[in-house]
């Protein structure tokens, strides 16, 4: 499947290139950080999704938890989100620049994920799982908009459009990739079906999304140029 979906998107690369009115116009991928605000934002997918997934199977497999006590659980953490994008992430953005708020949020995400993966089994929500779903919330509203911002912000007016839908494509399919991939090593970790192997496989789907995390800060570092470098 996978050498297919290589195959298939070698084969789009070739047609859009060679169409006069291509759906995707390729040159639009040498804008100034548009192919690392991209990196930045499928690596933030990619690591951030599968927080949050395995978070909800944490609440309710090892903590035992309902579905709407789960939807409870992880209501600060949203509610967070939607509270520090409006209120915090445009400031300090413009105060501290683009790539050092990726980078910052994803060391967030990091200190979040690490928490997360040293959970125990007993049932101690505020002090296991409420501090480390606050940091996620910090996390994620530090990155997403940068990330979305060093995408689009230097594009040609015409291509604005364009720019922004493929940086939310790249978000969804960094997202579906790291949640496989994290599914895979907290299936293949457990011995047995007790509470405790199966958080012994959520703690490894935790340490494999601060891999992704920590990659994603240092991409930011690497490549995201400054305004003035742009």
């Amino acid at each position: 499947m996978l050498g297919g979906s290589i195959g298939l998107l070698a084969a789009y690369v070739i047609v859009e290139a060679v169409q006069k009115e291509p759906l995707v116009r390729l040159g639009v991928l040498r804008s100034p950080n548009l192919s690392a605000g991209n990196i930045a934002m499928a690596l933030l997918g990619a690591a951030w999704i599968p927080l949050w997934f395995f978070l909800n199977l944490y609440l309710q497999q090892v903590l035992g938890y309902g579905a709407f006590e789960s939807g409870l659980a992880l209501l600060p953490m949203t509610g967070a989100i939607m509270l520090l994008m409006v209120a915090a992430t445009g400031r300090l953005t413009a105060i501290f620049g683009i790539k050092l708020n990726i980078a910052a949020g994803m060391a967030f995400l990091v200190a979040s994920l690490l928490l997360l993966a040293q959970a125990p089994t007993d049932r101690d929500f505020v002090l296991h799982v409420l501090p480390a779903s606050l940091l996620a919330a910090v996390g994620t509203s530090l990155a997403y908009i940068p990330a979305m911002i060093a995408s689009t912000a230097s594009v040609r007016a015409e291509d604005s459009g364009l720019a922004s839908g493929l940086v939310n494509t790249t978000y969804q399919v960094g997202s579906a990739l790291g949640l496989a991939a994290m599914t895979a090593v907290a299936q293949s970790y457990p011995d047995g079906t007790g509470l405790a192997d199966f958080n012994d496989g959520f703690h490894a789907a935790f340490y494999g999304a601060t891999v992704v995390a920590v990659a994603g800060g240092l991409a930011a570092l690497a490549l995201i140029r400054s305004p003035r470098q742009a």
